[in-house]
């Protein structure tokens, strides 16, 4: 049986969760989405049979050639970069968790008045400043924030940010303390901007406990792909 032991992590991911909304003390609901990338249909089935109900996805076209063959009614989140030239695939997804620059804004938009229904999006803010990450700076954030509500055609649920890889401690909570501010400003700007997406299979706890709704696990959950 595929990912046996996923019940067992999941009770231990679950208890840490725990433990760190009660250090961080905001008082936030926190959902796990299962990253299941480059895994086949075998990962949601057992995300889903353990009782999890968000799985992510990188890549728009892989996530589709899945969804057939799961077959469970699950919250598909699109979490990897997205193209503009595929935005008009994004249909089946809950949340889009990547919304990285005002083109895509735009494109987004003109998507969900197409299609009679917005789409639910997360602004994907830079906080750490590394060149190697998009996304909008937290200095663009207030700006963009009012010119999003004049456009109709997506609802702004959000932010999503990531920290660099291997960061200190001190690093890890200036980065999600920023992105938690730069959804604030969303919310002030009178946006329903209520989740904060951040936190992955290394440093969930310490995003959990600056604010963190939505932390995006995949290792910890399915053990260390293979190469």
């Amino acid at each position: 049986m595929p990912f046996q032991d996923l019940p067992s992590r999941l009770a231990a991911v679950k208890e840490q969760i725990e433990r760190a909304q009660a250090r961080g003390g905001h008082g936030q609901p926190v959902t796990v989405v299962a990253v299941t990338k480059t895994y086949g249909p075998e990962a949601p089935l057992a995300a889903w049979d353990a009782g999890l109900r968000d799985v992510g996805e990188n890549k728009v076209q892989e996530a589709l050639a899945k969804m057939p063959l799961v077959e469970r009614p699950l919250r598909w989140h699109l979490i990897g970069h997205l193209q503009r030239n595929k935005v008009k695939q994004i249909d089946p997804f809950h949340l889009v968790h990547s919304m990285d620059s005002a083109r895509l804004a735009d494109a987004l938009a003109t998507f969900g008045m197409e299609r009679g229904r917005p789409v639910d999006v997360l602004m994907q803010v830079n906080v750490s400043g590394e060149g190697t990450k998009g996304g909008y700076t937290p200095a663009d954030v207030p700006a963009e924030a009012e010119r999003l509500r004049q456009v109709p055609g997506i609802v702004l649920r959000g932010v999503m940010t990531m920290a660099p890889l291997d960061a200190d401690g001190a690093t890890l909570r200036r980065v999600f303390a920023g992105a938690r501010q730069c959804r604030d400003q969303l919310r002030d700007a009178g946006h329903p901007a209520t989740e904060l997406s951040m936190g992955m299979s290394g440093d969930y706890e310490v995003a959990v406990e600056e604010g963190a709704t939505l932390v995006r696990l995949g290792t910890v959950l399915f053990g260390a792909r293979a190469a």
